[in-house]
């Protein structure tokens, strides 16, 4: 697998990615965290979210696939991209929200905080 932070990431379809977004502060354990993805012509998709108190989820695209993570000890946030495929090229965000609706942890509407974002693209 590969790791992407910053600059742009490909990897070929089948393949693994790992993304990581670190957040400053020193709340993070109180953050509900989220990746989103972008595609020109799309909507910001949800693909995977982290209540604060542990259950994770995520949409039929990528369930199965996709694993978010936590780790509170270095205020980072992971998400393990597995079985990539073309249409999961996008630019990815990770957001974060210390009051994140519990019922809609996938809808951009409930964060307030983006990150930069990270281009994925999934090419042979």
């Amino acid at each position: 697998g590969k790791r992407g932070v910053a600059g742009g990431v490909s990897v070929q379809p089948g393949g693994s990615l790992t993304l990581s977004c670190t957040a400053s502060g020193d709340t993070f354990s109180s953050l509900y965290m989220a990746w989103f993805r972008l595609t020109p012509g799309k909507w910001r998709e949800g693909v995977a979210a982290l209540d604060r108190d542990g259950p994770d989820y995520y949409p039929p695209t990528v369930r199965g696939r996709f694993t978010i993570s936590r780790d509170n000890a270095k205020n980072t946030v992971y998400l393990q991209m597995n079985r990539l495929q073309p249409e999961d090229t996008a630019m990815y965000y990770c957001a974060a929200d210390p009051r994140a609706n519990r019922h809609a942890l996938l809808s951009e509407g409930s964060y307030g905080y983006w990150g930069q974002g990270t281009q994925v693209t999934v090419s042979a």
